[in-house]
């Protein structure tokens, strides 16, 4: 008897088993009848939810990406959390460690997944800053901070952080790393208008 699913849960069982192939034998190595093979479909009802091995690619991403900005949004929206601690959980929900996050984050940062990462990136740069821009200006009503440019500021502390604390971009020391840290809070409060020192807190959030 043929099995008909709903088209969302037929569409995440594709999207599922494309992830574990990626993860195993990356989005090159993958081909689309290891998809079909590994969900047991046709090739037309593939082609039914997805146009190509890129469209699910690209859904896959933006699965990560909803999951990625989800957990920044919930950070930054709980007024209860001082301003600076909410900037810190905010970059900690980015981090991603804990439950399945943490194998998100090896998926995509495996050579042959080096797509999957740049793109990845482009919704960090793309959706951190005006989550933490918000932030900024709320610090900057309470006194804390003094920019003309709370977005500004946090696109470039973004992309930044997005390279240089990037082990695939820059292989660092741990003295390297330690100093780029200083380095990074330290010109992030001059942006900023902060008081010297002030964001010094924010250290933690690069520890593992």
């Amino acid at each position: 008897m043929r099995i008909v699913k709903e088209a969302e849960e037929r569409r995440n069982e594709i999207l599922d088993a494309a992830d574990e192939l990626f993860g195993r034998k990356g989005y090159d190595g993958t081909s689309t009848n290891d998809i079909l093979e590994k969900v047991g479909i046709a090739r037309g009802t593939l082609y039914h939810h997805f146009k190509s091995k890129g469209d699910i690619m690209d859904a896959l991403i933006e699965r990560y990406s909803d999951r990625l900005l989800h957990a920044a949004k919930e950070a930054a929206a709980d007024k209860s959390v001082p301003v600076v601690e909410r900037i810190i959980r905010v970059v900690m929900a980015l981090n991603l460690s804990g439950d399945s996050s943490a194998e998100i984050m090896e998926h995509i940062h495996k050579p042959q997944n080096a797509l999957m990462h740049q793109k990845i990136e482009k919704v960090v740069v793309n959706g951190v800053p005006p989550i933490l821009a918000e932030i900024i200006r709320e610090g900057i009503a309470q006194g804390l901070f003094d920019t003309p440019f709370p977005y500004e500021c946090m696109e470039m502390a973004v992309i930044y952080a997005n390279t240089i604390f990037d082990d695939d971009m820059v292989a660092m020391t741990d003295e390297e790393r330690a100093t780029r840290m200083q380095a990074f809070v330290h010109n992030l409060e001059r942006m900023l208008g902060a008081d010297s020192g002030s964001l010094m807190d924010t250290m933690k959030m690069f520890k593992a």
